[in-house]
């Protein structure tokens, strides 16, 4: 773990509200793993006072990307870092997803900015796995489908592609899922995790869950960010036992 003040290399609207930051940062850009996070102070003054959990989007070389929604005044700032403009970043963090292991089929799911953890994934995996992507939103405006393979998309209103949320798309699709042995990976709101985790289980498919909360620390000292665990009455943290968790691990 790193406390890197880093330069900015570019801050780009990808699509209406959706940011993508790409940063100068050697040191995390080489150790980082698809699925952790790093914590972001995105303004050196003392408001905002906590730093910001931010998903690794992916990884170039030497420059880390993530991906954003502006919803707040820490993002608002962060989606007006230009280049040569520093952050404090604070990171490699928690615990990312599994991609080792006996499946051929990995497949995506993700829902609004839940897309965020994926292009790394997409790095690491293809030419290695088959991939299925899946990703949605209430309306077309809210689907992120940036460097996600081959996506098949869900919205709420049906403007875009299957009337329906994301995990109603993947039961419709659920013979192209049994075709493979499958991993599924997902992120998203807790609401589609929780239905992610019924579906998952209920067709037997091995399933990871990148999760969130809001954070102090990020590493494991404020216990500010718990989680139940299922079948006991103890309680994890995400930031540092997650932010991924095998779904049948975590009560959602």
């Amino acid at each position: 773990m790193f406390t890197i003040k880093a330069p900015v290399e570019s801050t780009t609207e990808i699509q209406t509200g959706i940011f993508l930051t790409k940063i100068n940062c050697p040191q995390i850009a080489e150790i980082i793993k698809p699925g952790q996070f790093c914590n972001i102070k995105v303004s050196e003054s003392d408001f905002p006072l906590l730093r910001r959990p931010f998903s690794i989007c992916d990884v170039e070389g030497e420059m880390i990307y993530f991906m954003f929604n502006v919803h707040g005044e820490g993002t608002h700032l962060l989606a007006k870092k230009a280049k040569g403009d520093i952050l404090d970043i604070l990171g490699p963090l928690g615990n990312g997803f599994d991609l080792e292991g006996d499946y051929d089929t990995a497949v995506f799911a993700a829902g609004g900015i839940g897309s965020a953890p994926f292009p790394m994934m997409n790095r690491f995996l293809e030419n290695k796995k088959k991939i299925i992507s899946f990703t949605g939103g209430r309306k077309s405006s809210d689907v992120i489908t940036y460097q996600m393979p081959n996506p098949l998309i869900a919205t709420d209103d049906g403007s875009e592609g299957f009337k329906g949320n994301v995990i109603q798309l993947m039961e419709s699709k659920i013979e192209l899922l049994k075709s493979g042995k499958v991993r599924i990976f997902g992120c998203g709101p807790n609401a589609m995790l929780k239905a992610l985790k019924d579906f998952s289980q209920r067709y037997d498919f091995d399933c990871q869950i990148s999760t969130e909360s809001a954070m102090a620390c990020g590493f494991g000292i404020c216990q500010g960010c718990p989680i139940e665990a299922e079948n006991s009455d103890k309680y994890l943290l995400i930031c540092k036992d997650g932010p991924v968790f095998n779904a049948k691990d975590v009560v959602l």
